[in-house]
C-alpha cells in the first residue's frame, strides 16, 4: 500500500490511477492524517434470472411430443 498527500495526489492523479487499477491500493493523506483510501472498483456481478421461475412461465404442451413431431412433419411435406 502506498501513501501519497493530497498535493502530490492532484499533481499525478493518472499515475496513481494506473497504480491502482495494477491492483495497488493508494492512501491519500492531508497534513499527515489519512483521508481517503483509492482501490480498484469490483467488476459487478449481474444475477441471472432462476431457471425454473423461467420454466414456470412457459405454457404446457397440450399434445405429446410423438404427435407433435408427426405434425410438423406432415406439414413439411407437400
Amino acid at each position: 500500500m502506498q501513501t501519497i498527500s493530497l498535493a502530490d495526489a492532484k499533481a499525478h492523479l493518472s499515475r496513481l490511477v494506473e497504480l491502482v487499477e495494477q491492483g495497488e491500493e493508494v492512501t491519500i493523506t492531508r497534513r499527515g492524517k489519512p483521508v481517503v483510501r483509492l482501490v480498484a472498483e469490483q467488476a459487478m456481478r449481474q444475477e441471472l434470472p432462476s431457471l425454473a421461475e423461467l420454466r414456470a412461465k412457459q405454457p404446457l404442451q397440450t399434445e405429446t411430443a410423438g404427435d407433435f413431431m408427426r405434425a410438423l412433419r406432415d406439414e413439411a411435406r407437400y
